[in-house]
């Protein structure tokens, strides 16, 4: 066993006794020393007179609530004047790291002499963690309705607090649908209606009303539209010339030709299909693509990369280059709820800034001007390169085969399926590629969704354990007895 230290604090006293004292008599303002227990404390400072303790808890959701919040860095502390209302927007108190002391003073006065008091302070422990309900609490709205001067609560018919029947449901209702939150800041901003001078110095793009401050990247990517009349054949110098400060490296320029050799034999590509293909940094990739290729806005080619010089409005074969937006149909009406879907989304909850969290700061992401400095000849000569390639999964379909991803943009070429082929092969009577189905015939990509939608459900419930099967209780039936009186005779 290891023999426990005890943590001293030295400090001033002013006009205080301490219990335990020694024999010789303190001098008020001399120093003395405390022992402190190792127990530590997590304090919020509530922002209310606290008369009740338990009510108190259930404003903050209880101790297993507090506990949760406590176990995650990046949580704020939910305070609720109203609990059992669901429509109540909380308080949030944001978590601060804290050195306090909780202390436990206790002063004895004896009767015959008040004036001869003794006071006696014990350290309880330590507070590491703070909270602190700095902001202002968001706008409550009521679930009231208000018709002719008069005021109905609405609770007892919006909220369900036991099982009810159909009639509960279809009777009639105001529409009472308040958003889950009013504001999205709880502090106050002094505003005083000032212009925004960074907004001022920025260049004004008049294509670009929404978002003035959002302009596109310079990467000097060509971007065209469905309806443009004709579509580049050669690339912007800008984008030459930045590719050329960037390919410095041997294997650069491998990919460099393995792209343009890519385009001779499929004049488009989607992003996932060219780097499943080419194993290049993706800021590198963002400045080749724009050397061999242009970006489709809109159309049935919206957002591939489509070879420089090929317009495939003009030619029918760039039919089974068209894309096919799918999404996997996530409900009990397919056959599988939320639950049994075994594809994860991209994106949880957890990631996005609600009121009740904060962002920490994260790792700053490598810049692509420091690519050149960073990657040059002989800088990593003994490490093991790095692989930025995709798996085949991320831009082709196969049967027996679940998407990675809940959204997937498939190219009909890519579409390695007997059924989904027959499909795409259909010709169609029309002479003039449409903006929403190209060359297709009308309908098609509905008919896919549906078809990769049944593929994928056999394997969703092939995945799926069976319910075990139970022998069939045979019910006993009872024979009627034929009263005497009344009975047939046979």
């Amino acid at each position: 066993m290891s023999e426990s230290r005890d943590t001293k604090v030295d400090f001033i006293l002013k006009e205080l006794t301490l219990s335990c004292q020694t024999e010789d008599e303190d001098v008020p303002g001399s120093s003395s020393t405390v022992e402190i227990q190792d127990n530590k404390l997590v304090c919020v400072e509530y922002p209310g007179v606290v008369t009740n303790v338990d009510k108190m808890l259930e404003t903050l959701g209880g101790e297993k609530t507090v506990s949760k919040t406590f176990n995650h860095d990046n949580r704020r502390l939910e305070l609720r004047y109203r609990p059992k209302d669901p429509f109540c927007h909380s308080l949030c108190g944001n978590r601060f790291p804290s050195t306090n002391l909780l202390l436990r003073v206790r002063r004895r006065v004896r009767k015959k002499d008040p004036k001869d008091a003794e006071i006696q302070m014990d350290v309880l422990g330590v507070i590491g963690t703070t909270y602190k309900f700095q902001g202002m609490s968001d706008f409550q709205y009521l679930a009231v309705h208000s018709e002719g001067g008069k005021e109905t609560s609405l609770y007892d018919k919006i909220i369900l607090r036991k099982s009810e029947n159909q009639e509960f449901f279809e009777q009639p209702m105001p529409y009472f649908l308040p958003p889950a939150a009013f504001s999205r800041l709880d502090s106050p901003v002094d505003y005083y209606y000032r212009p925004d001078i960074f907004q001022n110095t920025m260049p004004v793009n008049k294509s670009n009303f929404i978002g003035l401050n959002r302009n596109r990247r310079p990467h000097n990517a060509i971007f065209v539209s469905f309806t443009d009349p004709a579509v580049p054949t050669e690339s912007l110098e800008a984008a030459r010339s930045n590719w050329a400060r960037v390919c410095v490296k041997e294997n650069d320029k491998q990919a460099e030709e393995q792209m343009k050799k890519m385009f001779e034999s499929r004049p488009i590509w989607s992003r996932n299909a060219v780097k499943a293909n080419i194993n290049i940094h993706p800021e590198k990739l963002k400045l080749l693509l724009p050397v061999c290729a242009y970006y489709m806005v809109t159309g049935p080619w919206r957002s591939l990369w489509v070879k420089l010089g090929y317009d495939p409005r003009k030619c029918k074969e760039a039919k089974i280059y068209q894309l096919l937006d799918f999404r996997i149909r996530c409900s009990t009406k397919h056959g599988y709820s939320l639950s049994d879907m075994p594809v994860k989304a991209k994106r949880s909850a957890l990631d996005y800034s609600l009121p009740i969290t904060f962002n920490k700061a994260g790792p700053q992401v490598a810049s692509v001007m420091e690519l050149s400095a960073q990657e040059g000849p002989g800088s990593s000569r003994d490490q093991t390169p790095l692989s930025y390639q995709l798996k085949e999964s991320s831009y082709i379909f196969r049967e027996g085969m679940l998407p990675p991803h809940r959204q997937m943009f498939y190219q009909l070429c890519d579409l390695d399926e007997k059924s989904l082929k027959q499909v795409i092969d259909q010709k169609s009577k029309e002479e003039i590629c449409d903006e929403r189905d190209g060359w297709c015939v009308v309908g098609t990509t509905d008919k896919l969704r549906d078809l990769i939608s049944g593929m994928i459900k056999k394997i969703i419930r092939a995945q799926k354990p069976s319910l075990p099967e139970y022998p069939k209780k045979h019910r006993r039936t009872r024979q009627k007895k034929t009263n005497p009186r009344f009975g047939c005779r046979g």
